[in-house]
């Protein structure tokens, strides 16, 4: 099986078109068309089905994506390490980040990372918790910043004990006070991440036997802040993600405190050079007094 083939395929599925894929690739349509029956040809199995609102992998596709991923991501890393041995430093770096890392760090990271590195293609990939695990286990992403403890079947670095602060509208009846006993969050209106984001908050919850009167839930961090500020209800964030964000709400440390671990996660074995380069400008950042 051909890896530029392979290549291919994985383009028009993120593209989700034949034309999009086209048009990122280089590639007319109908080149891209015989790519994908050769390669369906050559391992006898339909691997996508072509509809008017773009292609859908089959389930033969779904159950070939893994090994199809783990061939590109080798194939990558060969590359990356010839590049490397011949100082050129060439290839491709995809980073799975949450939204406080993507915000707050991410820029600062990369900025130096790419004035040593300027050939190194990178992508990053934002989501929640539950997305970052997803795409590592996947092969989707070369490195990703999660929380601790995690699933995720990686080599972890920690990185920063990132307290968990009480967020409440500026003018709430508990605004006074300099800090909030977590057992005062259960009769006010709370308005939480979806299930799967929410490891943190839930956590420090449960840990205390307390079950908040969730009255709103949004993937989107910054969604929630905004109805905070609008007096809908009261939330817990990352201190992380409030930064440059605090004048129009009121935050304070729970009582018990709270805190998140973050991590970087790599994988266990077979990182790419781009990556494990990557996770030393991540320490360097954060010794340098980056937060």
């Amino acid at each position: 099986m051909e890896t530029t083939k392979c290549a291919v395929l994985m383009c028009v599925l993120e593209c989700g078109s034949l034309s999009r894929a086209a048009e990122e690739l280089g590639y007319t349509q109908s080149g891209v068309s015989r790519v994908l029956k050769s390669l369906e040809e050559e391992i006898g199995l339909e691997l996508l089905r072509r509809n008017k609102g773009g292609v859908t992998p089959t389930e033969n596709l779904r159950r070939l994506l893994p090994s199809i991923r783990s061939l590109l991501n080798d194939e990558e890393r060969i590359r990356q390490t010839v590049s490397s041995l011949r100082g050129l430093n060439e290839g491709r770096l995809r980073i799975g980040a949450f939204t406080s890392v993507s915000v707050h760090w991410l820029p600062q990271i990369i900025k130096a990372y790419e004035s040593v590195y300027p050939n190194i293609e990178i992508t990053i990939l934002g989501g929640d918790y539950h997305d970052v695990e997803l795409w590592l286990a996947e092969g989707a992403i070369d490195i990703g910043f999660v929380t601790l403890p995690s699933d995720a079947n990686c080599r972890f670095i920690p990185l920063k004990e990132d307290r968990l602060l009480a967020v409440l509208p500026s003018d709430h009846k508990y605004a006074d006070l300099d800090r909030l006993p977590v057992t005062r969050i259960a009769d006010e209106p709370f308005i939480s991440l979806l299930e799967s984001s929410d490891h943190d908050t839930r956590k420090a919850l449960d840990a205390y036997g307390i079950k908040p009167n969730v009255k709103f839930t949004s993937k989107d961090d910054y969604a929630i802040l905004a109805m905070v500020e609008n007096g809908l209800g009261m939330t817990i964030m990352p201190e992380l993600l409030l930064k440059g964000r605090r004048d129009r709400v009121k935050t304070m440390e729970l009582i018990p405190g709270a805190k998140r671990t973050i991590a970087l996660a790599l994988p266990s074995v077979g990182a790419t050079p781009a990556a494990e380069n990557f996770s030393l400008y991540v320490l360097d950042f954060l010794k340098n007094g980056g937060n």
